[in-house]
């Protein structure tokens, strides 16, 4: 071997080394960015923080059937305040009956309703 394949060898050698250490330092620096942004994360909600069940049990749902409340037939025009329970409420009261069969669809006098036109 001559002195220049040497050299090269020796050259090839030095630049293993500085490509390794360089992967090794990208590496290290994407794990101590990685744990930085970790850490200006919202921690994670501990056990105590989480919702607890209401003390009577879970919340059902509640139904019920409900007719509207009669509109006035003297051509008297209801402003939102003189609808049953105010502005922003709604003009139903519960049915005296609970019974789903008094309640099927098709049996109102509505719009669609079924009777003849």
């Amino acid at each position: 071997m001559n002195s220049m394949e040497i050299a090269a060898s020796h050259g090839a050698h030095l630049l293993m080394w500085i490509a390794g250490l360089a992967v090794v330092g990208v590496l290290l620096g994407a794990f101590f960015w990685g744990r930085r942004a970790q850490a200006r994360e919202t921690r994670k909600p501990r056990p105590e923080d989480q919702p607890h069940m209401p003390e009577g049990g879970p919340v059902r749902e509640e139904r019920e059937y409900r007719d509207p409340d009669e509109m006035p037939h003297d051509g008297h025009r209801l402003l939102p305040h003189e609808i049953h329970g105010g502005y922003g409420s709604s003009s139903t009261h519960p049915s005296p009956s609970q019974d789903p069969d008094d309640h099927k669809k098709g049996r109102g006098s509505s719009f669609g309703g079924g009777g003849l036109g």
